[in-house]
């Protein structure tokens, strides 16, 4: 004997009905009212959360006759297009500075290069990052989802984008004057954003290889043999810790205000997310290792 429900959907906005469906069996069918998949959210309540694809109709909390409220979730765009947007500007947005490509500095100034070696070495460290950033969308991560809204690229390219200018124009300005303490400050400035780089990408290979390809399957992540993932016996979201210290790492190489600041809103908003992966970690698994902070070991 088959389990037939019947499936009504709503609005979850106004509450019209949009389709009823007779006789659905165990998987939640998809609805195809105008909009592409991922548009699309389905759930048991009007406010509450998205139901996942790999939802069973049969192990829903629903009566015979399932509601079922449709949310249009706006017009989406593939995370790997997402991240690609948001690191190729900055990167060659700070090149445009550093090359002193006209109308930025007083045209005496247009494609000269500047005389302090650190800005040669603060370019090549800014280009490596997002060069990193980029082969890592395309090599490295896997998401847990396909989109997210488009409007939400703005906000994130404006940050983006925004400081990279503020930040280039300040390091690439024929004003510029090098660190206080000179070649030592650059150096150990250099070793700490070099260690953190290195730290950062050990850190995605291990959480890629928890997930298989085409899963969605979650784990908790633990140290493997390659020292720079030991961190994970104190910090939830290491790789977060070790952007961080790049940051600061560049941020004394450069010794430059808006690097500063940067670094500083960067914190915050990491901060923010490694606290509630921090949160989603501990309700998800019991086993979960207490030693464990977010993002900096025993303080945060």
């Amino acid at each position: 004997q088959k389990h037939h429900k019947k499936v009504e959907i709503l609005d979850a906005k106004t509450k019209d009905k949009l389709c009823f469906l007779d006789k659905v069996g165990k998987v939640l069918p998809s609805f195809s009212l105008h909009w592409y998949p991922a548009r699309q959210s389905i759930r048991l309540d009007p406010k509450g959360k998205s139901l996942k694809d790999e939802d069973v109709l049969q192990h829903l909390p629903v009566g015979t006759t399932a509601t079922f409220y449709f949310r249009d979730l706006g017009a989406q765009i593939s995370w790997v297009t997402v991240f690609l947007t948001e690191y190729a500007g900055p990167l060659l947005i700070y090149l445009m500075f550093y090359f002193r490509v006209p109308f930025i500095y007083a045209p005496k100034y247009d494609f000269t290069t500047s005389k302090h070696w650190v800005v040669h070495l603060a370019c090549m460290c800014h280009s490596f990052h997002y060069v990193k950033r980029l082969l890592e969308t395309l090599f490295v991560h896997r998401f847990s989802h396909g989109t997210m809204p488009l409007r939400n690229i703005f906000k994130n390219c404006t940050y983006y984008w925004g400081f990279a200018a503020w930040m280039a124009y300040y390091i690439n300005h024929p004003l510029y004057t090098p660190p206080i303490y000179g070649e030592q400050q650059i150096r150990l400035a250099l070793t700490v954003f070099l260690f953190c780089q290195i730290g950062n990408f050990s850190i995605h290979i291990a959480l890629r290889n928890l997930r298989p390809p085409g899963s969605k399957t979650r784990k908790i992540p633990y140290p493997t043999k390659n020292p720079f993932t030991w961190i994970f016996l104190l910090v939830s979201c290491p790789n977060y810790t070790y952007e961080l210290g790049s940051w600061l790492g560049f941020t004394l190489m450069t010794q430059c205000l808006p690097v500063a600041f940067f670094t500083l809103v960067g914190f915050i908003q990491m901060t923010v997310w490694a606290k509630g992966k921090h949160r989603s970690y501990l309700k998800e698994f019991r086993d979960y290792p207490t030693l464990r902070s977010p993002i900096l070991p025993f303080i945060l």
